[in-house]
């Protein structure tokens, strides 16, 4: 093996490959985002609608971004120049890579104020409000902090850099088969905590019981955009870790258990929040203040809630963690695929870059707070363009790629390479040629017009 190709690496194992690419996928979106927007969208009718758009838009496009990996071995740009060398289809590879690389600056932000609450946890700090208008004006001061704000911002970087540093193998894929299983551990423990809370079950029944009448056009249309942004579409990341992947897996099946992964770590995060909620009479729908504004009120008043408040912004931390290095890892594979750096160099220098781009995101809640653009602050403009236009862009054109540039039948051969059964391959072809498509067009278009 030379220097490129232990630079470049593969996973250990199948097991390897879907554990991290769950971890991919399940982020943020996933234990804070999806929560919130289900408590403003109605509850169990949102569900059922985000679950058929997951299946429909979500697990179709997923399988598109693998198979276009592993078929190339390349990075989302090399991807594209290695199946259509003629024309500009790279650029939306390099459309990926951009997202990687300006979602991450932001997010690690965000990640960093995970990790920040769970040093106060600790410290018994986040468990003392009578009001959730008491932890939000706590959280306030916190994120305007620019010294607690660029520090927490640098050691999540930290963090990342030293996982992916190591390669595909023994970081991304070791960290991984750590980090998912305790996840799950601290996750079905806090369910089971919040379930057991006197009045959670009206928590339950809002989660779950569906009432089509509170669900509005515009709910459906938050549905679908979270089933498409939760599973880390249109950003190369999928496209990234498929590269990985040896010819011998079944890409189908590894797409379906990666969507159902994810899908499952969503419904329990409603499952843990919503019953505490509701136990200690509080609003559902609070919106993105749910995590930091209603829970800290929700863990004063639970009975070992200090505990508790530990282990969720951990199970927080840990989430941001696995979605974080794939960010990463789709920039530094560029650099390793198409200008042959070395993974320590690109690592290191991408790393910092990002760190450096992140840093005006970090102080956009305090000492760049004043200064915006369309209403917007720095973090809220390159979470608005990355988010609202270069995902669902890159994830629309994946999919005309796939069916019309590409084509079905040399697609459809790299998913059978082994002797794979795709019963619903027909359907699949039918999904990404139409449906996955106009959907993912509907998003864009509804982002565009502001909505």
């Amino acid at each position: 093996m030379n220097d490129f190709e232990k630079s470049r690496g593969f996973w250990g194992s199948r097991a390897g490959f879907v554990i991290a690419a769950a971890g991919s996928a399940i982020g943020l979106g996933n234990i804070w985002k999806f929560p919130y927007i289900t408590g403003q969208h109605g509850g169990g009718a949102f569900v059922i609608v985000y679950l058929i758009c997951i299946v429909l838009i979500g697990i179709p496009i997923m399988l598109a971004e693998f198979t276009i990996g592993r078929k190339t071995h390349k990075n989302p740009v090399g991807a594209y120049k290695n199946i259509h060398p003629a024309g500009l289809w790279f650029l939306v590879g390099g459309m990926g890579v951009l997202a990687g690389f300006m979602i991450l600056s932001f997010y690690s932000v965000v990640a960093g104020w995970t990790i920040a609450y769970v040093v106060r946890s600790i410290f018994m700090l986040v468990t003392q409000f009578e009001t959730a208008a008491d932890a939000g004006k706590y959280f306030g001061n916190f994120a305007s902090n620019p010294f607690e704000a660029l520090l927490f911002h640098t050691i999540f970087m930290s963090l990342c850099i030293s996982i992916v540093i190591k390669g595909v193998r023994s970081g991304i894929e070791k960290s991984c088969d750590i980090l998912m299983p305790t996840l799950l551990f601290i996750l079905v423990l806090l369910v089971i905590r919040s379930l057991t809370l006197k009045g959670a079950w009206a928590g339950v029944v809002f989660y779950l019981k569906p009432e089509f009448s509170k669900l509005t056009a515009q709910g459906v249309l938050v549905a679908l955009g979270h089933a498409f942004f939760s599973l880390s579409l249109g950003m190369g990341a999928m496209i990234t870790y498929g590269s990985y992947l040896s010819k011998k897996e079944n890409l189908a099946s590894s797409a379906l258990i990666v969507g159902a992964l994810d899908t499952v770590i969503a419904l329990l995060a409603g499952l843990m929040i919503f019953p505490a909620v509701f136990a200690m009479g509080l609003e559902p729908s609070a919106g993105p203040g749910l995590v930091f504004h209603v829970l800290p009120a929700v863990f004063s008043k639970m009975p070992f809630g200090n505990i508790v408040s530990i282990a969720f912004f951990t199970l927080l931390a840990i989430a941001a963690l696995t979605s974080g290095i794939s960010l990463l890892e789709v920039v530094v594979a560029y650099f390793i695929d198409e200008i042959r750096w070395s993974r320590k160099k690109a690592v290191l220098i991408v790393g910092s870059v990002i760190f450096i781009l992140g840093i005006p995101s970090a102080l956009s809640f305090g000492a760049f707070g004043e200064y915006k653009l369309f209403g917007m602050n720095f973090f809220d403009i390159v979470d608005h363009i990355a988010s609202n236009y270069l995902l669902p862009l890159g994830g629309l054109l994946i999919c005309v790629f796939v069916a019309w540039v590409w084509g079905p039948k040399p697609a459809l051969e790299e998913i059978h390479i082994g002797e794979h059964k795709f019963p619903f391959a027909g359907g699949w072809v039918f999904l990404v040629k139409y449906i996955s498509p106009v959907a993912v067009g509907i998003i864009l278009i509804a982002k565009l017009m502001g909505k």
